[in-house]
């Protein structure tokens, strides 16, 4: 059974939902159509669930839970090790259905599944993570130990940029540490989604402890309010990440939620110019620049580092490769979608009309062969400044804006700033100025000489300021923390009370 047939059809096809370890069609009669973006075609068609739909799933994950609950850590780790390996042996399936719906080439759409695969990677360690603490003798015979138990049924909404990572950020942690799970993914690009929820259940995951649901606001709405769902995950924009944050935890429910982003790198004057172009080059371009960490601000500390790295710049956009998500050794893709190149376009107007310095224009951008895939070029901005539009707001597109300062202080000052802070970067040859650069900046992922600098699994991954709400970063241990409740038991056994009952508050003796 193929839980995608959009990816072997040449005609566009009806997906599904997956509930209880099953594909279920739809029923709604509410529909949206997902697009190739390389093509500008439709390529499947999906169900847009009901708020029925939604609680069909709650409740398949509900029913699951008191067994999978009970479920040692140790079998657990067992499924999550058999996934892994599934996720690796399909590997090219799985890329080549994330190119197909997403647009990013194939070895950026590998790039992603290896990210989500070392989250699972750290999940199979579940005995060791969920291991507390014991204290013996806290009083007289009496001991204090703690246990960390699953939150109950959690959910994950995750976005249209990494269709196959994001979910693998979620579900796997939530899952290994005894909850169930009802994931909505991005209806833009849903099936990795169902695929790998297919290959969970080949690896031994009970039916109903993973289901995935399809839909828009009306899914999102009925998972914020459902009174089943106790957990929230959420990867997005701002304005919804804080709409999911307010609506989930006005429901009684634990919610992280991860918004947008404006990323700055800053280059100084003793950095290597030609490493800081090359960084600068990937982190602004790859993925067409629709990455929560890209970077999309170059901040340069003086004019002559700023001359030189931006003049290498543009002769390797020159030397790019862009094409659509399977052109051999193409380097970048297509955006998601029409309305979203037309957006991004309409930041790179903005920027002109604004005067800024625009050197390398992307606007008019065609593949040959591919002329109705939504295709922005690479675009590079010179000489903005902080009242701009390309500079305040995330534009989630292959542009790169640069901003010209005449100290460090003044580029730290730039950033913190700024509202958001999520990923942030300096090129330096100096570790002085990188330690007061980690240390001083108001951002939550610090690169030192490292552009894109997110966390590997088994530390945590969140930034600061409008770029998250809530209190637990994801991944890594903090997903520990937000996927289970702790409990704190004190105990003494009767031969510790036979002088008598004791009346007072209990207190070290």
């Amino acid at each position: 059974m193929i839980a995608n047939p959009s990816i072997l059809h040449a005609e566009p096809t009806m997906l599904a939902h997956w509930i209880g370890g099953r594909l279920v069609a739809g029923t709604s009669g509410r529909h949206s159509d997902v697009y190739n973006p390389s093509e500008g075609k439709v390529c499947a068609h999906l169900p847009l669930a009901s708020e029925d739909e939604v609680d069909a799933a709650v409740q398949s994950a509900k029913a699951a839970l008191p067994a999978w609950a009970a479920t040692t850590p140790l079998r657990r780790a067992r499924i999550m090790f058999k996934f892994k390996d599934l996720l690796e042996q399909n590997a090219n399936q799985i890329a080549a259905i994330i190119s197909r719906e997403h647009g990013k080439v194939l070895s950026d759409a590998h790039g992603e599944l290896q990210r989500g695969i070392e989250v699972v990677e750290f999940a199979c360690g579940a005995p060791q993570l969920l291991k507390t603490e014991f204290a013996e003798n806290v009083g007289g015979g009496i001991d204090s130990y703690s246990l960390r138990q699953p939150v109950g049924v959690c959910a994950g909404i995750t976005p249209f940029n990494f269709p196959s990572m994001v979910p693998l950020w979620m579900f796997p942690m939530a899952i290994v540490c005894g909850n169930t799970y009802v994931l909505k993914p991005s209806e833009r690009d849903p099936s990795t989604a169902l695929f790998l929820a297919e290959l969970f259940k080949q690896a031994g995951l009970p039916d109903g402890v993973l289901n995935v649901v399809n839909g828009d606001k009306t899914a999102v709405d009925a998972l914020l309010s459902h009174t089943d769902v106790k957990a929230i995950a959420f990867v997005g924009s701002t304005p919804i990440a804080s709409y999911v944050y307010t609506t989930g935890t006005a429901h009684g429910k634990r919610v992280q939620a991860f918004g947008g982003a404006k990323n700055h790198m800053v280059v100084m004057p003793d950095a290597d110019a030609e490493m800081a172009a090359d960084a600068l080059l990937g982190a602004a371009y790859g993925s067409a620049g629709e990455r929560c960490m890209a970077i999309s601000v170059a901040v340069f500390v003086g004019d002559k580092i700023a001359d030189d790295v931006i003049a290498r710049v543009r002769r390797k956009i020159a030397g790019m490769k862009v094409g659509t998500s399977t052109t051999a050794g193409a380097e970048m893709g297509p955006l998601i979608n029409g309305p979203h190149r037309d957006k991004v376009k309409g930041y790179i107007d903005s920027g002109v009309d604004q005067g800024a310095q625009l050197l390398v224009d992307g606007r008019e951008f065609s593949v040959a062969g591919a002329e109705n895939g939504y295709f922005v070029g690479p675009t590079l901005f010179d000489h903005a400044n902080t009242d701009m539009k390309i500079y305040q707001e995330e534009i989630f597109g292959p542009v790169l804006t640069c901003m010209r300062v005449p100290t460090f202080d003044a580029a730290v000052k730039l950033i913190n700033d700024h509202q958001y802070g999520n990923g942030t970067a300096i090129f330096t040859r100096d570790g002085d100025t990188a330690r007061a650069f980690a240390h001083g900046i108001e951002v939550g992922m610090v690169g030192i000489n490292v552009p894109i600098p997110v966390p590997v699994a088994y530390h945590s991954f969140g930034g600061w300021k409008a770029s998250i709400f809530g209190d637990h970063a994801m991944y890594g241990p903090d997903s520990i923390r937000f996927y289970t409740r702790l409990k704190t038991i004190t105990q003494r056994w009767p031969s510790g009370i036979r002088a008598g009952a004791e009346f007072v508050m209990p207190t070290n003796k």
